[in-house]
């Protein structure tokens, strides 16, 4: 008989309300959701909430992990954990690795890797190139997340910056577009003057000047003016700036929408001020920027002209990290640690858990399609989330779970943490530890 797992009273948030219940999960399904249930067998292992709160297990729509190649910063495994230690149970994973996932044989490498590692759900973005239209019409665009664009900097050959090739891939993919939208000629241009004044050694109070907001503006504008003159599908990602999110339509309903944003943690929490204390650490592309832009992204969050909520989780090493400005590389560690920086704004009144809840698990699925997850309901996957939002915590060096052990959040304290996290039924996360080894499943798409 298929083993039982039944949560009692909790505060369950979903679908915009937050109502008082008791979940039984079978196997890798919810099968019930009661204001009451009884215990069905004597092998129901029973977890008393006590008034914990009940969340979707959320989906974080970009991530970078590292595998292959780039495995001395992190990998699969280990940024999975990390991951579900912080409530996150579902990842997409990003094309940029050693080699670039920008064959079908190369990206399904890397899911073989996952089936085998990792510890969440997940998939994987098809990297697009200037010289891979071919390859991008192979996609099958049922087994895979989507197509990822890099329209400013990224390694090796994945900047697309030829605008016919741009245009035939957004007239022909029936993929959704994900996009990195910052004007390389801007950012070079402004790179140079300050490499003139300063050599490497640029002040990092300068990364937000120098990968501006006219870059990010040029960038998001002139992809959603090819978004519409093609029809594609385009979701934007990491918003940095309050002048972008205008470009962006609150009236529609997240389904109906065609062009879509994302904005990340760290442009939420950080502004260009904590670039004082925090230096490297919190170099970002797009750039950290003013409290002006930190606002406006809430206040488009809020109104909904921004979608989803995600990480862009990407580790580096301290030692990779604390180069000067321009050998330095951008990017920094976040799926354990974005939950509870949300839930530290809920405390704060910025946004409600039920807002937090939409835009972190139920707005991820409905944007990628996603089959049976991001939700509460009867019949879905039991990725389930408990956390406490009274039990404070500080984050150090010792409970860091990423592989390059720091973390920009190091010293603060948050309100609230994760106590159990479920991958499809399994306890996998548990006040701190990790009692089962989950193996997360590839994800399916209500597509085609």
């Amino acid at each position: 008989m298929t083993k039982q797992v039944l949560i009692k009273n909790a505060n369950i948030v979903n679908e915009g309300k937050i109502f008082n219940g008791d979940v039984l999960i079978e196997g890798d399904r919810i099968v019930e959701i009661a204001e009451s249930i009884s215990s069905k067998s004597s092998d129901t292992k029973v977890i008393e909430a006590d008034g914990l709160y009940l969340l979707p297990g959320m989906i974080d729509d970009q991530v970078h992990f590292r595998e292959p190649g780039l495995t001395h910063k992190a990998t699969i495994e280990t940024e999975s954990k990390a991951a579900v230690a912080g409530g996150i149970t579902t990842f997409i994973e990003m094309p940029n690795t050693v080699p670039q996932a920008t064959t079908i044989e190369l990206l399904e490498e890397k899911f073989a890797r996952a089936a085998e590692t990792s510890w969440a759900n997940y998939s994987f973005m098809f990297g697009g190139t200037n010289h891979n239209l071919d390859e991008i019409l192979k996609v099958d665009e049922t087994k895979v997340a989507g197509l990822k664009l890099f329209l400013g900097s990224s390694t090796g050959d994945m900047l697309v910056d030829d605008l016919q090739v741009l245009e035939k891939i957004f007239s022909n993919t029936k993929l959704l577009i994900s996009a990195h939208c910052e004007d390389e000629t801007t950012i070079k241009n402004n790179l140079a003057k300050y490499k003139a004044q300063y050599g490497d050694d640029i002040p990092v109070a300068l990364h937000p000047i120098i990968r501006s907001e006219e870059a990010c503006y040029i960038s998001s504008s002139r992809a959603i003016e090819l978004a519409k003159k093609t029809g594609a599908r385009l979701h934007v990602f990491h918003l940095s700036t309050e002048k972008e999110t205008h470009l962006f339509d609150k009236k529609k309903k997240l389904a109906d929408k065609k062009i879509t944003a994302e904005v990340c943690i760290h442009h939420l929490w950080f502004t260009d001020e904590d670039y004082t204390s925090k230096g490297t650490k919190i170099k970002w592309n797009p750039a950290v920027k003013t409290q002006k832009d930190k606002d406006g992204l809430w206040k488009a969050l809020l109104e909904d002209r921004i979608d989803v909520i995600a990480t862009d989780h990407a580790p580096h090493t301290l030692e990779e990290k604390n180069q000067v400005y321009t050998k330095a590389p951008s990017g920094g560690p976040l799926v354990q640690h974005a939950l509870v920086a949300l839930l530290e704004m809920y405390h704060r009144e910025v946004i409600s858990l039920e807002k937090i809840v939409e835009k972190f698990a139920h707005n991820p699925a409905i944007l990628f399609d996603i089959k049976d997850r991001g939700y509460i309901r009867e019949g879905y996957k039991a990725d389930l989330v408990l956390v406490d939002l009274n039990a404070p915590w500080a984050v150090n060096k010792e409970n860091i779970l990423y592989h390059c052990g720091w973390s920009p959040f190091e010293g603060t304290t948050f309100k609230s943490r994760v106590r159990y996290t479920f991958i499809n039924g399994v306890l996998a996360f548990e006040n701190g530890k990790f009692p089962n080894r989950t193996h997360g499943e590839r994800l399916t798409f209500n597509r085609g």
